[in-house]
């Protein structure tokens, strides 16, 4: 009978551990963006093989505005070779943007929603090494931004663990 418990604990532990390295993270910097919003805080979590999420939060401290957004994906991922995937998926964000003073008494502060979607490749490297390069068109419903469209492309440096 002991036999029996040891080895169902065993193979309960071996599958626990098979499904723990599965399950893969990421963490690092996701640098560029096509209007000077700059680097983001990126982290992504796979949900299964073929699909996971992906957190960004960027923030801008300059002469002319004071900014953050924090941006939503879901990311299809797939296989082209060894370590080389592309990737493509929806996506949302808010972002609050505080704008130099316009006017004495004029509130120039906006928070907004955009809609985004994304495309990219990566290499996965046989160390926990992540880099990535993707284009990622957001569409933003504001009312003080003259432009609601902005094409977004990035290179992303990643920690995997």
């Amino acid at each position: 009978m002991r036999k029996w418990i040891l080895i169902f604990i065993a193979v309960v532990g071996v599958g626990i551990s098979a499904e723990a390295q599965e399950e893969k993270n990421a963490i690092g910097l996701r640098l560029g963006d096509s209007d000077g919003f700059g680097t983001e805080v990126s982290y992504q979590r796979y949900l299964t093989e073929k699909n996971r999420l992906e957190i960004d939060l960027g923030w801008r401290s300059s002469k002319n505005f004071d900014a953050f957004r924090l941006t939503g994906l879901y990311q299809w991922v797939w296989n082209i070779d060894g370590g080389f995937n592309w990737y493509a998926g929806p996506g949302a964000g808010i972002a609050q943007v505080d704008f130099d003073d316009v006017a004495p008494g004029f509130d120039d502060s906006e928070t907004y929603v955009y809609l985004a979607g994304d495309i990219g490749i990566e290499y996965d490297f046989d160390f926990p090494l992540l880099l990535s390069l993707d284009f990622r068109p957001e569409f933003g419903f504001s009312d003080n931004l003259d432009d609601d469209i902005d094409f977004d492309i990035a290179l992303g440096v990643r920690y995997q663990f």
